[in-house]
Protein backbone atom coordinates (compact mmCIF):
# COMPACT_ATOMS: atom_id res chain seq x y z
CA UNK A 1 0.00 0.00 0.00
CA UNK A 2 1.44 3.36 -1.03
CA UNK A 3 1.92 6.21 1.40
CA UNK A 4 -0.88 8.75 1.59
CA UNK A 5 -0.03 11.56 -0.90
CA UNK A 6 -2.23 13.99 1.02
CA UNK A 7 0.60 14.30 3.55
CA UNK A 8 2.80 16.21 1.09
CA UNK A 9 3.09 19.78 2.33
CA UNK A 10 1.72 18.93 5.76
CA UNK A 11 3.45 20.99 8.42
CA UNK A 12 3.87 20.02 12.04
CA UNK A 13 4.44 23.11 14.19
CA UNK A 14 6.51 23.03 17.37
CA UNK A 15 4.74 21.32 20.24
CA UNK A 16 7.52 21.67 22.78
CA UNK A 17 10.84 23.37 23.45
CA UNK A 18 14.10 21.46 23.83
CA UNK A 19 16.50 23.16 26.24
CA UNK A 20 20.08 22.40 25.21
CA UNK A 21 22.13 21.52 28.28
CA UNK A 22 25.87 21.27 28.75
CA UNK A 23 25.54 17.73 30.06
CA UNK A 24 23.53 16.62 27.01
CA UNK A 25 26.18 18.10 24.71
CA UNK A 26 28.91 16.30 26.66
CA UNK A 27 27.01 13.00 26.56
CA UNK A 28 26.46 13.33 22.81
CA UNK A 29 30.11 14.23 22.16
CA UNK A 30 31.22 11.20 24.18
CA UNK A 31 28.73 8.93 22.39
CA UNK A 32 30.09 9.90 18.96
CA UNK A 33 33.70 9.88 20.17
CA UNK A 34 34.37 13.55 19.36
CA UNK A 35 35.85 15.17 22.47
CA UNK A 36 36.78 18.60 21.14
CA UNK A 37 37.35 21.13 23.88
CA UNK A 38 34.59 23.46 22.67
CA UNK A 39 32.06 20.67 23.25
CA UNK A 40 33.17 20.07 26.83
CA UNK A 41 34.75 23.21 28.28
CA UNK A 42 32.99 26.58 28.58
CA UNK A 43 36.22 28.57 28.56
CA UNK A 44 37.51 26.77 25.47
CA UNK A 45 34.20 27.46 23.71
CA UNK A 46 34.26 31.14 24.71
CA UNK A 47 37.83 31.46 23.48
CA UNK A 48 36.50 30.43 20.06
CA UNK A 49 33.72 33.04 20.22
CA UNK A 50 30.80 30.91 21.40
CA UNK A 51 28.53 32.00 24.26
CA UNK A 52 28.76 28.55 25.89
CA UNK A 53 29.80 25.02 24.96
CA UNK A 54 28.85 24.28 21.36
CA UNK A 55 27.04 21.16 20.23
CA UNK A 56 28.54 18.80 17.65
CA UNK A 57 26.96 19.34 14.22
CA UNK A 58 24.67 16.29 14.32
CA UNK A 59 23.43 16.97 17.88
CA UNK A 60 20.07 18.19 16.55
CA UNK A 61 19.29 14.61 15.53
CA UNK A 62 18.16 14.22 19.15
CA UNK A 63 15.59 16.98 18.75
CA UNK A 64 14.53 15.85 15.29
CA UNK A 65 13.97 12.16 16.04
CA UNK A 66 10.80 12.68 18.08
CA UNK A 67 9.26 14.79 15.30
CA UNK A 68 10.09 12.18 12.65
CA UNK A 69 8.59 9.42 14.78
CA UNK A 70 5.42 11.44 15.29
CA UNK A 71 4.92 11.64 11.52
CA UNK A 72 5.88 8.10 10.55
CA UNK A 73 3.71 6.64 13.30
CA UNK A 74 0.59 8.52 12.12
CA UNK A 75 -1.71 5.67 11.01
CA UNK A 76 -3.25 7.87 8.27
CA UNK A 77 0.13 8.04 6.49
CA UNK A 78 0.07 4.28 5.98
CA UNK A 79 3.74 3.68 6.73
CA UNK A 80 4.77 0.25 7.94
CA UNK A 81 7.65 1.09 10.30
CA UNK A 82 8.98 -2.48 10.12
CA UNK A 83 9.67 -1.95 6.39
CA UNK A 84 11.32 1.46 6.72
CA UNK A 85 15.02 2.23 6.36
CA UNK A 86 16.83 5.53 6.65
CA UNK A 87 17.97 6.46 3.15
CA UNK A 88 19.72 9.80 3.62
CA UNK A 89 20.19 12.70 6.03
CA UNK A 90 21.45 16.21 5.38
CA UNK A 91 22.06 19.25 7.52
CA UNK A 92 22.24 22.94 6.59
CA UNK A 93 23.80 24.93 9.40
CA UNK A 94 22.73 28.52 9.99
CA UNK A 95 24.16 29.18 13.48
CA UNK A 96 25.84 26.85 15.97
CA UNK A 97 23.71 25.26 18.68
CA UNK A 98 25.07 26.13 22.13
CA UNK A 99 24.17 25.23 25.69
CA UNK A 100 21.27 27.35 26.82
CA UNK A 101 19.56 27.44 23.43
CA UNK A 102 15.85 26.76 23.62
CA UNK A 103 15.02 24.95 20.40
CA UNK A 104 11.70 24.48 18.65
CA UNK A 105 11.24 22.73 15.36
CA UNK A 106 8.74 22.76 12.57
CA UNK A 107 8.67 19.63 10.44
CA UNK A 108 7.24 19.46 6.92
CA UNK A 109 6.54 16.49 4.68
CA UNK A 110 8.39 17.74 1.61
CA UNK A 111 7.69 14.92 -0.79
CA UNK A 112 6.37 11.41 -1.20
CA UNK A 113 7.18 9.37 -4.26
CA UNK A 114 7.06 5.77 -5.38
CA UNK A 115 9.78 4.06 -7.43
CA UNK A 116 10.34 0.40 -8.17
CA UNK A 117 7.54 -0.47 -5.78
CA UNK A 118 9.12 1.38 -2.85
CA UNK A 119 7.91 4.57 -1.17
CA UNK A 120 10.25 7.49 -0.55
CA UNK A 121 9.32 10.22 1.92
CA UNK A 122 11.39 13.35 2.54
CA UNK A 123 10.92 15.23 5.80
CA UNK A 124 12.37 18.71 6.39
CA UNK A 125 12.83 20.17 9.87
CA UNK A 126 13.49 23.84 10.55
CA UNK A 127 15.19 24.01 13.93
CA UNK A 128 15.11 27.49 15.46
CA UNK A 129 15.46 29.03 18.85
CA UNK A 130 12.28 29.77 20.70
CA UNK A 131 12.77 33.38 19.53
CA UNK A 132 12.87 32.29 15.90
CA UNK A 133 16.62 32.44 15.23
CA UNK A 134 17.52 29.72 12.70
CA UNK A 135 19.99 27.07 13.80
CA UNK A 136 19.75 24.04 11.48
CA UNK A 137 17.63 22.77 8.60
CA UNK A 138 17.60 18.99 8.31
CA UNK A 139 16.27 16.70 5.62
CA UNK A 140 15.66 13.00 6.11
CA UNK A 141 14.85 10.60 3.30
CA UNK A 142 13.06 7.49 4.48
CA UNK A 143 12.52 4.48 2.25
CA UNK A 144 9.66 2.06 2.81
CA UNK A 145 10.09 -1.26 1.05
CA UNK A 146 7.16 -2.51 -0.98
CA UNK A 147 4.51 -3.97 1.31
CA UNK A 148 3.35 -6.29 -1.47
CA UNK A 149 6.69 -8.13 -1.56
CA UNK A 150 6.59 -11.72 -0.50
CA UNK A 151 8.93 -12.57 2.33
CA UNK A 152 11.11 -15.59 1.58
Amino acid sequence: MALEQGFVGREYPPDSVYVVGREKIREFAEAIGDLRAEYLDVEAARALGYADVVAPPTFTTIVNLAAINKIVNDPELGLDYSRMVHGDQSFTFHQPVVAGDRLALTTTVESISRRAGNDFITLRAEIRTEDGEPRVTTRALLVVRDTDEEQG
